[in-house]
């Protein structure tokens, strides 16, 4: 027996419809919103999340996985959609069509972290990134996909947190006055706080160690350093969340764990699935594309978990749809009327009815049994004087009834009762 690895985990048949369902919800919120789906590889040159995602960050520094392949290069299952969605951008040059370009993904991402609910060692994101547009109301739009999405998976309490971390013009500034405050408590902090203090001290404010989270809380706030311009940004993004009545509270501990960000940075907050209550997460990084070699051009972005939203889901008890169930199951007697049986199932399913037949040779009974098993609405049964009149018997499962029906009118008989 070889066993699953450590931080993954499988999606068992009568689980996938849960999976199915927020990737609808994820496509239609793409839709109304017209961003249009890109797919990338699932690995990439590892120097994209060195460069993109930041050195300084956990996740390249700890929680990568990377590899040598066999032409000696050094190659990144990639553990976040952005960088890769960045590098497609670039290198297609799709700088060059009309602005905004608004895109999405839904893909697996990989980081080596301790596993706990709702977070594996192989996760999911849907994603959104937006190219090309430095306007508020491009932020405030961005939020409102989030929140449409949230909302139409039936999550509704969740807590809109947003927070401006300034461009580079304030961010000197303010990783002046970090350093100013952090250096008399240095030695009381963790190893990865100490390593971070010459190279970005505004990472410092993200550690999650009890000690230094007792340190940051009193740590100047961003805010109070911001410039003339990402000032006016962040009150207009504040201005049309309200004008919109999207309820939101400024928390300005927001930093994110990733260095590409600027100016707007926001997270949609649970409580209902332990410390770690980020279910929907992003920001603004309008420096991003031209570090990694494309244009001087604005982004922004959030991404969701899957199995994050989930595990928030079941943990609320928002109900999901029931999984797929066939319509009818037509069942036979013996070798001739199973072939007619599984005859008419494939003239129902060549007209998109959901219908199945009998494949392990059961019994009558036992194949009723089965039917009911799956949920199917009807039974259709043939035997040797249903093939002599070229009439099966449908049973009504819920209600009960039973009517006979030409084989060839069974089609039209299930289309007026049920909408397909």
């Amino acid at each position: 027996m070889i066993n699953i690895p450590k931080g993954t985990k499988d999606v068992l048949p009568n689980q996938s419809c849960k999976w199915q369902f927020i990737e609808k919800s994820a496509r239609e919120t793409a839709e109304i919103f017209n961003i249009k789906e890109v797919r990338t590889p699932v690995f990439e040159h590892t120097e994209l999340f060195l460069r993109g995602v930041g050195e300084t960050t956990d996740v390249v520094n700890k929680e990568m996985y990377t590899f040598e392949d066999k032409g000696g290069r050094s190659i990144t299952l990639k553990p976040e959609g952005t960088a890769g969605a960045v590098r497609l951008f670039i290198e297609n040059g799709l700088a060059s069509t009309p602005m905004p370009l608004k895109t999405y993904y839904i893909t697996p991402c990989f980081r080596y972290e301790r596993p706990q609910a709702g977070r594996l060692r192989e996760f999911h994101q849907f994603g959104v990134e937006v190219f090309g547009a430095k306007s508020a109301e491009t932020d405030a739009e961005v939020i409102f996909a989030a929140s449409t999405f949230l909302n139409k998976l039936g999550i509704k309490k969740t807590e809109l947190q947003i927070n401006s971390i300034g461009c580079r013009i304030c961010r000197a500034e303010y990783n002046k006055a970090l350093k100013e405050y952090f250096r008399p408590h240095l030695a009381e902090m963790c190893e990865t706080c100490r390593s971070r203090f010459d190279k970005n001290p505004l990472r410092m404010l993200d550690c999650k160690e009890e000690k230094c989270k007792k340190i940051t809380a009193d740590a100047p706030k961003i805010l109070d350093f911001l410039c003339e311009d990402c000032n006016t940004h962040f009150e207009k993004v504040k201005s049309l969340l309200s004008a919109n009545k999207v309820p939101y509270v400024v928390n300005s501990g927001i930093v994110r764990g990733l260095d590409y960000y600027t100016k707007t940075v926001f997270e949609f907050v649970s409580t209902d699935i332990g410390a770690q209550g980020a279910v929907c997460a992003g920001g603004r990084y309008d420096n991003l594309v031209e570090e990694l070699g494309g244009p001087s051009l604005p982004a922004i972005g959030f991404a969701a978990g899957i199995e994050r939203l989930m595990l928030l889901m079941e943990n609320t008890g928002v109900s999901f749809p029931d999984g797929q169930k066939p319509l009818i199951y037509v069942a036979g007697m013996d070798d001739a009327t199973r072939a007619k049986a599984f005859e008419i199932v494939a003239r129902l399913r060549a007209n998109g009815v959901n219908a199945e037949a009998d494949l392990m040779e059961r019994s009558v009974k036992a194949q009723f049994k089965y039917a009911d098993k799956l949920g199917a609405q009807y039974v259709a049964v043939i035997g040797g004087n249903e093939l002599i009149s070229g009439e099966a018997n449908i049973k009504n499962m819920t209600e009960g009834t039973q009517t006979a029906v030409k084989f060839g009118e069974i089609y039209s008989y299930l289309k007026c009762r049920q909408s397909f």
